[in-house]
């Protein structure tokens, strides 16, 4: 008898085990399925940067920030900044996807002031280039018209194979670029170059994310340029951006490279450093005008300005 109830009692242990295994299953197979859809769900929210730290951030609206010129374009008495300038980042930027090679095109209405073939330039944008589209120089900021073949000098990017360059290009003049930097990364870069008065080909300096550049390879030569004109994202013979930019900057100096570092630091949303020695400020937030007082805004062309684009942006 002892033994039957051992017995028995070994097969309800069994039974029971069973029981328990065939109800882990049956949950695993009831709420599975929906333990997975929600993991879906978040990936996709993730990935569309409902969880970006940014989405929920203060954002600069169109035109919320200006330089006021009291006593017009090209005039620096009393210049100050208007409204509220504090560094936000923006609503919106250009997406310009290679689709055209005049994008956004400047055309200016009051040219003296503006830097000619020997003046000092400094030229800054904040880029995120498309890392599938990296195998030719894409114009970032094209500068006039040069008087030797008509083309433009420029502000480059190139994310072929894992180097990357920057690169300032004159097919008249000097050049300059740099090799090994990451730029096609599909994250944001702050890039540009400063050019003193004279000296060219000694002296050009390129930046990336605040770091600078010299001489890291140069052509040398001079010409003087018409300056009717500066086309973002493009520019005659040359190629078409594909990805994003904001924030363009354009100064008759070459401005210091401690005042580089503050611009970089201050981030996609930044004010310009030096408003005498300012001649064009495009935020690209929201429209193609130019908010340095001297109104020289830009015609759009197959360019959109998109909100939702800091998916690759990281304050400095």
């Amino acid at each position: 008898m002892h033994a039957y109830k051992q017995a028995n009692n070994g097969k309800r242990r069994c039974h029971a085990k069973r029981f328990s295994s065939q109800s882990a299953m049956e949950y695993l197979m009831t709420y599975g399925w929906a333990i997975l859809i929600i993991a879906v769900v978040l990936a996709a929210l993730f990935e569309l940067g409902v969880f970006n730290p940014y989405t929920f951030a203060a954002k600069a609206q169109p035109g919320s920030c200006s330089v006021y010129r009291p006593d017009g374009a090209g005039t620096n008495n009393f210049i100050s900044l208007l409204g509220p300038c504090t560094n936000e980042i923006p609503e919106y930027v250009a997406s310009i996807q290679g689709q055209n090679i005049f994008p956004i095109t400047i055309g200016i209405k009051n040219y003296t002031y503006l830097p000619n073939g020997t003046d000092a330039l400094s030229i800054f944008a904040w880029v995120k280039i498309n890392p599938s589209d990296t195998s030719v120089w894409q114009r970032v900021v094209s500068y006039g018209t040069e008087s030797c073949n008509g083309t433009s000098r420029a502000l480059e990017i190139n994310g072929a194979g894992v180097t990357g360059s920057v690169a300032y290009d004159s097919e008249c003049g000097p050049s300059a670029w740099t090799n090994n930097l990451n730029v096609n990364n599909g994250v944001w870069h702050f890039i540009g170059f400063t050019i003193p008065t004279g000296g060219y080909s000694q002296n050009i300096i390129l930046y990336y994310d605040g770091l600078s550049y010299s001489n890291a390879g140069t052509n040398t030569g001079s010409s003087s340029v018409n300056r009717q004109y500066i086309i973002f994202g493009g520019g005659p013979g040359s190629s078409a951006i594909n990805g994003n930019i904001a924030n363009v900057q354009i100064y008759n100096t070459n401005i210091s490279k401690t005042d580089v570092k503050t611009l970089y630091r201050e981030g996609i949303g930044g004010v310009p450093i030096d408003l005498n020695n300012l001649v064009g400020w495009w935020p690209l937030n929201g429209n193609a005008n130019d908010y340095s007082g001297n109104g020289n805004n830009g015609n759009v062309i197959n360019v959109s300005f998109t909100g939702g684009w800091y998916n690759g942006y990281t304050a400095p």
